[in-house]
């Protein structure tokens, strides 16, 4: 399996609040999709297979829950975690496709020790533009963009991974809006003289009406 071990590997992820055009691993995301679209037409029948749907729809779900989780992080850091995770079993699902792809076709899966492994780690690490994947498109066969659709796939969750991991960190620790909010409104009542409020609506916020 082609995937990041080495400390050197780990890239920089960006958190919520970036445009997510920015962010590394929506970009890997976005490339993952164009390339599985370009791949299904070149390479699965036009008609009467419904893994091309399976497919394109999986990495059109894993692109769009990253963009959608990206813009809920701001107000809503449960939402976010749910749409991540989302997005990792949709490239889990197109993992999965690919594998039986070269399964059906010889059992040409690179092992993670090749030359070929190794060089396409390097080169997906290294670029993460839509555009560099179509380049790539037009000019491999279809045993290469299969192996290297994997390397982008474990790129792309093992970035996600890590920003999971994060918001959670976050969310334990910050909580999330509401808690933020309510952290918000005590704080600024004792700022003002109004700390008795807090003891009044600290058991139940959300309930607590005045008599």
């Amino acid at each position: 399996m082609c995937c990041m071990n080495d400390p050197d590997d780990i890239e920089r992820v960006l958190l919520e609040g970036a445009n997510r055009k920015e962010l590394r691993f929506y970009q890997k995301s976005e490339a993952l999709y164009q390339m599985t679209f370009v791949f299904c037409d070149r390479f699965l029948p036009k008609h009467g297979d419904r893994t091309v749907d399976q497919m394109v729809q999986a990495a059109r779900s894993g692109k769009q829950n990253i963009a959608e989780g990206n813009e809920t992080g701001t107000t809503s850091m449960e939402t976010c975690i749910k749409l991540v995770n989302v997005a990792k079993a949709s490239l889990k699902e197109l993992q999965e496709d690919y594998e039986d792809y070269l399964r059906n076709h010889g059992n040409q899966k690179w092992d993670a020790r090749s030359q070929q492994c190794m060089n396409a780690r390097k080169w997906c690490k290294e670029h993460s533009s839509p555009t560099d994947y179509m380049r790539v498109c037009q000019l491999r066969d279809n045993i290469t963009l299969a192996n290297i659709a994997l390397v982008l796939i474990h790129q792309a969750d093992f970035l996600l991974g890590r920003l999971l991991a994060k918001h959670k960190q976050d969310f334990l620790e910050n909580g999330g809006i509401r808690e933020q909010m309510s952290a918000a409104r005590r704080n600024w009542r004792e700022g003002h003289g109004m700390g008795y409020l807090n003891g009044m609506n600290g058991r139940n916020e959300n309930n607590s009406k005045p008599g």
